[in-house]
């Protein structure tokens, strides 16, 4: 055999022996970052982004290129049943990230929320039945328990939607559910807390503050200060992930992701103030408040599941750790070539 065919060989055969996964939502914050960990593992990475007509790819664009080319990159809508199914096929694992987030916009359009979160989490969850799948990792979030009745918040406490967000939520995580109960579909759900890092949208709270800073602002507009919030920085986030894909016996359960330390939003803006070498004022905007029984006053986690059932702990936890991260952050927000992303002048819903 000619050396060029039997190096083709031998890749194909390579190719052939690597686990197929599919990552919904991979152009996004915290997609993007698993997509990047999944293709260092040695993963076959099928990347789902939202379709547009300018065949932009999010975050997955700014990827090293060594790693951007080994994702096949699929265009399509969580909401279109026949696209999912055409996207989850030969893929053996799913991580399912794709959804609407952001809690100001639930206000404005509700529905979308609905249709995206609960009705693309259905469309998903049917495919991966019909086709096989082996292992769902879910993601939920902690705003589906809504203001801590208790903390440190374990998987138990309650669910209060909050939002139309937190609602959406809470209803793809018992449809999730149901398919493990009703038809043993290898399901699990990953419920992370606050995640910040590079990457992150503008419309969450610690970008719009380094971006305000950044932008010469010294009186930074915000919602409410007093909210204390359980930050986890992204790469703790991803190696949750992670460990949930490899673990096994995690069927059917719901695990925290968090750091077990809060913190309020004024003390965090102070904090990221100091790191860059200024003070700063502030000023609550009427637009940035969430109705006030709305509001979710305080979220602190407990991964002692997690822990327990995969071995995982946070990394960067504690005030020690959420300073190195916000460091890190604030290093990638400086660089003129990561600005250009962003809006700063602009209030993000």
């Amino acid at each position: 055999m000619a050396l060029s065919a039997l190096h083709l060989f031998y890749h194909a055969e390579k190719e052939k022996r690597k686990m197929k996964v599919l990552v919904t939502g991979a152009g996004g914050f915290i997609g993007s970052h698993l997509v990047e960990a999944l293709v260092r593992q040695g993963k076959s990475v099928k990347a789902f982004v939202r379709y547009n007509s300018a065949n932009r790819w999010g975050w997955l664009e700014t990827l090293p290129s060594e790693i951007l080319h080994e994702v096949e990159v699929f265009a399509g809508d969580l909401c279109d049943p026949f696209g999912v199914q055409k996207a989850v096929s030969g893929c053996e694992q799913i991580y399912h990230l794709g959804a609407l987030i952001s809690i100001p916009y639930s206000y404005h359009s509700p529905k979308m929320f609905v249709e995206t979160n609960i009705g693309g989490t259905l469309n998903l969850l049917q495919a991966a039945l019909e086709q096989g799948v082996t292992k769902i990792v879910h993601t939920s979030t902690s705003e589906v328990y809504g203001t801590a009745l208790f903390t440190p918040i374990t998987e138990d406490h309650p669910l209060q939607g909050q939002s139309p967000y937190a609602a959406s939520k809470i209803g793809a995580d018992q449809l999730v559910l149901s398919f493990y109960r009703s038809f043993n579909l290898p399901v699990t759900i990953c419920r992370p807390f606050n995640t910040y890092g590079p990457r992150q949208s503008a419309r969450a709270v610690i970008p719009t503050i380094i971006l305000q800073i950044v932008s010469g602002k010294r009186k930074i507009k915000l919602g409410a200060l007093h909210p204390t919030r359980d930050f986890s920085f992204i790469q703790d986030t991803v190696d949750g992930f992670c460990a949930l894909g490899e673990a096994e016996g995690v069927e059917g359960e719901v695990l925290n992701l968090g750091s077990g330390w809060d913190i309020s939003i004024k003390d965090t803006a102070l904090m990221i103030a100091e790191i860059m070498g200024t003070s700063i004022e502030f000023e609550v905007e009427e637009a940035r408040l969430r109705p006030a029984k709305s509001e979710v006053s305080r979220l602190l986690s407990s991964h002692r599941k997690m822990t327990e059932k995969t071995g995982w702990e946070p990394r960067w936890g504690g005030r020690e750790g959420l300073r190195k991260g916000l460091a890190l952050t604030i290093d990638w927000f400086l660089r003129p070539e990561n600005q250009r992303y962003y809006k700063p002048f602009l209030y993000n819903i």
